[in-house]
């Protein structure tokens, strides 16, 4: 394949999404690529394809004061032909929609099927250019190492994941100290086990990615739920004292109280890492509105932070998503491996299966090793 376009002129992107509808991923990401919220894109974005148009559509609107052409194919919007094409990069929002669900209650959405038809389309061209594709790979284990391998093979620059990762982390602290992480607490919400889950397990990710060796994958995955968690708490199976630690960097809840009196209903998500580091993640209902962490190292050292993401529109964390997608398709060099994305999609997929079987959750496939 022939690397992509190179030259003085801005690149050109085709955005491929579910759907785009008010607050969607599509609107407050590839909102801001085509200049809403006063954001200023350095990229531009000249094909868009929707794969769904319901009637709170956004995308002929915007489109068609824009002057971008709609094209009905992801084939047809990779070439871009009626738009000086074919594009230097792809961005895929597979995220909202209407779309079945697993009988686990995962969402089907099409991401495979959209990086399927988006490199089939630059295999015909003999392009690689760099693909930014929104949140996890897929709802599937398997689609999702397919995924990874189809992207490794071409050597396709890759950029996953969500916003939150990259949010400031309020209470600064020596990210020396990760090196030696033994354990972390990950506050998180709602009761959307796989959709704000995932937001959850790539904040743990992303600070246990940093431990001292690299990365080396995950041994098992054990989610347990209502008074069990607590129980489990006084049984001393998970860290107290750093769910409070991290509890603590929230500005505004009820002062006095242990959460447990707050939220009797919380999921905790537990994973032991192959090289013996465990994470942790308490995940309550409505206590909280954002995510936040605590760890404590070899040495005894402790540390917290909150992922200072808006709660409101304009939902200022994606400003700093829409940046690194740009600086992915100008530069063709990923923030971070996409090696954290599948591992992040297969703990994912292995906290559903642990939650619905009830029980843990022994994940040989997650012996993913990257970094140092």
């Amino acid at each position: 394949m022939t690397p992509m376009a190179s030259g003085s002129g801005r690149k050109k992107v085709a955005a491929v999404v579910t759907e785009y509808r008010f607050n969607s991923h599509a609107d407050v990401i590839l909102g801001r690529l085509l200049g809403d919220f006063g954001y200023r894109p350095d990229v531009d974005v000249v094909a868009i394809y929707t794969d769904q148009v319901p009637e709170s559509d956004m995308s002929r609107e915007r489109a068609g004061r824009l002057g971008i052409p709609i094209y009905l194919t992801i084939r047809d919007a990779v070439r871009a032909e009626r738009s000086g094409g074919p594009v230097d990069g792809v961005v895929i929002i597979g995220e909202h929609g209407n779309y079945p669900t697993t009988a686990k209650g995962q969402t089907m959405y099409p991401r495979r099927r959209m990086l399927e038809e988006t490199l089939l389309a630059l295999d015909e061209l003999g392009r690689s250019v760099p693909i930014f594709s929104d949140k996890h790979f897929s709802y599937d284990v398997q689609e999702a190492k397919w995924m990874y391998e189809q992207l490794k093979r071409r050597g396709i620059p890759f950029m996953g994941g969500s916003s939150i990762p990259h949010t400031d982390h309020l209470l600064s602290y020596d990210p020396g100290m990760l090196r030696t992480l033994k354990e972390i607490v990950v506050i998180s919400h709602s009761t959307l086990v796989e959709a704000y889950g995932f937001h959850a397990l790539e904040v743990l990710q992303s600070v246990a990615e940093r431990r001292r060796g690299g990365e080396t994958g995950v041994a098992s995955v054990t989610v347990t739920q209502g008074p069990e968690v607590w129980a489990a708490m006084d049984r001393m199976e998970w860290p107290e004292a750093l769910m409070l630690r991290a509890l603590e960097t929230y500005p505004d809840l009820p002062a006095g109280r242990h959460p447990r009196e707050l939220e009797p209903n919380p999921i905790l998500m537990k994973v032991e890492y192959a090289d013996g580091a465990r994470g942790y993640v308490v995940q309550f209902r409505s206590l909280v509105e954002q995510w936040a962490y605590a760890f404590r190292n070899e040495e005894g050292g402790v540390a917290g932070a909150l992922c200072n993401s808006e709660l409101d529109r304009p939902f200022g964390h994606f400003e700093r998503l829409t940046r690194l997608i740009e600086e992915l398709v100008v530069t063709g060099r990923p923030p971070f491996p996409m090696e954290r994305t599948l591992l992040t999609t297969a703990l994912t997929c292995a906290v559903v299966d642990s939650f619905y079987d009830g029980k843990t959750v022994a994940t040989p496939e997650l012996r993913v090793a990257y970094g140092e």
